[in-house]
């Protein structure tokens, strides 16, 4: 008789443990919204569907067929990858070798599969592990409060808007609740619920009409500035600290009119007039370029400069300033002599993440034919675009009330960088009044910027070379920060690039190219401000930027940078243009850590950026690790969110540690040679030594480096060195080292980052 009972409430037990599959799988789904900004949309896809699946093979198959659920999960989050990642085989087929081309078809496409993949089988496995664990109150509890504190954390210190997520939390939170207490009341009162079962409308209408009302209301509830402080807030403005509040697209300032010194948010400028300031770095995507090479995305031009910023040309240069109609298909006419030019053409097709007006399209330049603008659906009318051949900008209508297109399809001719050419020519442009324009300086600038522009082009035999001199000056000499000190500016600073070269000499892209600008116009160079995005990154790039470090070029796979590039609002930038005749329009880069992606004469050798490898001057770090480190803060939402997914996996990593260390050592060997782990392990090793104060300077070779580092630390002498010589062989000899050799070179290095703590 009393199994009979048991399996009985066994049975009567089975649609909550089934539903709880439901509340895990929707508490997740919430919870994932911590990511904005910081995955793609083909991530989202896949974690959502593939939670739709989890919360469907819970429901479904029995309780206790682990086995079961774990294979269907495999297969669906295999299932969901394949529908929703980027897949681009460059593999073709032929009748030389069908088989092994099958093969290495197959093989590129289980790489391409990564980290997609793991994706959806983390949040599978995690699903199923959760739902299985969270069977008593206090770990529902525990699963929900977890969730709670990752969502408000995030809301509170990034600018991502997450009420709407901790509302529906709460509101799944609550259901979870009610169908935990019907549970315990069908177990512990079968009678009582038996009566309750003859009336479910009046059992299930209060819930349903309570819980609609508490949670429209709390996804609809007015944004306002936070009239009470958290504890935290009031403990840093008791210490005469601010603490940056992100109150998301919906906020509303309790004061409209924020402090000109404070910090914005990165992102491409609407008003250039005034320039200075700092600014904390917005992840969120703006945009994807799918392109056959590589460039930056070119945005407006702008030439007056103020003293305090930049603006379009006065009204006596605005006759030289012609606009064409732009018509799908046909080529764009530009007033540029590129006769001694070698250019290719670069495709692109843009399609727009954010939902901002911006007043040109972005490409590579300039923009040869404009094939497309909007969808087929929505197509945007090409009478509407004019083409701008002086400043090389598609322009949209001001004042006009349609969205910014969500797509568009452009080629462009972009010139090819011939250094020998363009030392042979002159940096001029035809026509006096033209040529003016483009050298044009404010009476206001101080004499002594000038001053230093003649003296950093003294010894320049061409124009091309005054060129080169300004950038490397401001490159080598000036750091990047993108929250630059401004107490060191006097209060009657009345230049923006004075007070950048003599007096803060660190900033962002803004100081760096508004200050070669000035100066190549103080020696004759006619050059214009261009502002706009940097490449951004392939998908590969983001996941895994260090198997792309220490190759031989000839491994290289993809030397035009072609795919899809995921561009970030952290990737707005600004550079110049100077003009030379015979090759129009040439960019430079100024800005310390930047490196614009030139196309170079078929056969010449790849350019060097010239850009530190590690560190800039004085221990600042490159602008691509600032950007990296300035994004801690805001991934304290993102950490959190990996904590959970990973939480259910701990215990059981920890009890297969010797295994699984084993299995990860042979892993390691496949996946890459005894070199590439060698140069693995020395960059593991120099990121250590920043960390310790040991800082390589930017004139410094790996070898002047640790020769100066062992003087200070002489117990490290004979390791140090004993290191670098495996590492030279194995980066730059050309002998293939074997795998115990690079296992000696990881436990020395392990030996030297334990004597650094």
């Amino acid at each position: 008789m009393s199994g009979t009972v048991k399996k009985r409430k066994l049975k009567f037990n089975y649609w909550y443990e089934r539903l709880t599959g439901l509340f895990v799988a929707a508490i997740m789904a919430s919870s994932l919204a911590v990511f904005e900004g910081y995955w793609w949309p083909e991530s989202f896809n896949i974690a959502y569907f593939s939670l739709i699946c989890g919360a469907i093979i819970h429901l479904f198959i029995p309780v206790g067929r682990s086995t079961i659920k774990l294979a269907l999960a495999f297969m669906s989050a295999l299932l969901i990858t394949i529908r929703f990642a980027r897949f681009d085989s460059s593999i073709a087929l032929s009748d030389n070798n069908p088989t092994e081309e099958w093969l290495l078809r197959l093989l590129d496409f289980a790489v391409q599969l990564h980290p997609f993949i793991w994706i959806g089988m983390a949040l599978l496995f995690g699903q199923l592990v959760f739902s299985a664990w969270a069977v008593t109150r206090p770990r529902v509890f525990g699963l929900i409060g977890m969730a709670l504190i990752m969502l408000t954390v995030t809301d509170s210190f990034t600018p991502i808007w997450l009420w709407d997520n901790v509302a529906l939390v709460v509101c799944f939170a609550l259901l979870w609740l009610v169908a935990d207490h019907l549970s315990q009341l069908q177990r512990r009162h079968p009678d009582s619920w038996s009566h309750l079962m003859e009336y479910p409308f009046q059992l299930i209408a209060p819930t349903v009409i309570v819980l609609s009302a508490l949670m429209i209301a709390g996804m609809n509830m007015p944004s306002l500035a936070p009239m009470l402080q958290d504890p935290y807030t009031l403990w840093k403005n008791a210490r005469g600290e601010s603490v940056e509040v992100f109150l998301g697209e919906k906020a509303v300032f309790n004061d409209p009119a924020p402090s000109p010194s404070g910090n914005a948010s990165s992102g491409y400028s609407r008003d250039d007039s005034v320039l200075g300031g700092g600014f904390d770095f917005d992840h969120s995507t703006m945009m994807t370029v799918t392109t056959t090479h590589r460039s930056y995305w070119r945005g407006e031009t702008k030439g007056l400069y103020t003293g305090q910023g930049w603006d379009y040309y006065e009204e006596k240069y605005i006759n030289s300033i012609s606009a064409e109609e732009v018509a799908y298909g046909g080529e764009l006419e530009e007033n540029v002599d590129r006769s001694l030019a070698e250019t290719i053409m670069v495709d692109q097709m843009v399609t727009m993440v954010r939902e901002d007006r911006y007043p040109v399209l972005f490409s590579a330049a300039p923009v040869s034919i404009v094939h497309q603008v909007g969808t087929e659906e929505q197509q945007f009318p090409s009478r509407l675009l004019d083409w701008l051949p002086d400043t090389w900008e598609v322009r949209l209508p001001l004042g006009d009330d349609r969205a910014y297109p969500q797509t568009y399809s452009v080629t462009s001719e972009v010139t090819v960088l011939d250094e020998e050419g363009l030392r042979q020519t002159n940096a001029k442009v035809a026509g006096g009044s033209l040529h003016e324009q483009y050298v044009q300086l404010p009476e206001s600038l101080p004499q002594r910027v000038r001053d230093l522009a003649a003296e950093i082009t003294a010894e320049a035999a061409t124009d091309y070379d005054k060129a080169k001199l300004l950038e490397s000056h401001l490159r080598l000499n000036y750091s990047y920060n993108n929250k630059p000190d401004l107490s060191k500016l006097p209060e009657d600073s009345g230049d923006f690039v004075d007070g950048f070269l003599f007096e803060l000499q660190e900033g962002y892209c803004d100081y760096f190219s508004t200050a070669m600008a000035v100066m190549a116009r103080s020696v004759g160079l006619p050059t214009r401000w261009v502002k706009g995005f940097t490449p951004g990154v392939l998908p590969m790039d983001a996941y895994l930027p260090e198997l792309s470090q220490g190759l031989p070029e000839d491994e290289v796979m993809n030397p035009d940078g072609a795919g899809t590039y995921t561009v970030r609002n952290s990737d707005a930038h600004s550079w110049v243009e100077i003009y030379f005749e015979g090759y129009g329009w040439i960019p430079f880069e100024a800005t310390a850590g930047f490196s614009f992606p030139y196309s170079t004469p078929e056969g010449a050798a790849p350019l060097e950026p010239s850009v530190p490898d590690q560190t800039e001057e004085n221990g600042q770090t490159t602008a691509e690790e600032e950007t990296q480190t300035s994004s801690t803060g805001s991934l304290i939402g993102t950490i959190a969110g990996f904590a959970v997914l990973l939480l259910a996996l701990a215990v059981w990593a920890y009890m297969k540690r010797e295994k699984l260390r084993m299995y990860l050592k042979r892993l390691e060997r496949r996946t890459h040679s005894a070199n590439e782990r060698v140069v693995l392990d020395m960059n593991r090793l120099l990121r250590k030594c920043v960390k310790h104060g040991m800082a390589r300077e930017e004139h410094e070779t790996l070898r002047e480096a640790i020769f100066r580092w062992s003087g200070s630390y002489k117990w490290l002498k004979d390791d140090l060195s004993a290191a670098l010589l495996d590492f030279e062989r194995a980066k730059y000899s050309g002998s293939q080292l074997t795998h115990d050799e690079a296992d000696q070179f990881s436990t020395r290095i392990r030996q030297i980052m334990l004597q650094l703590k």
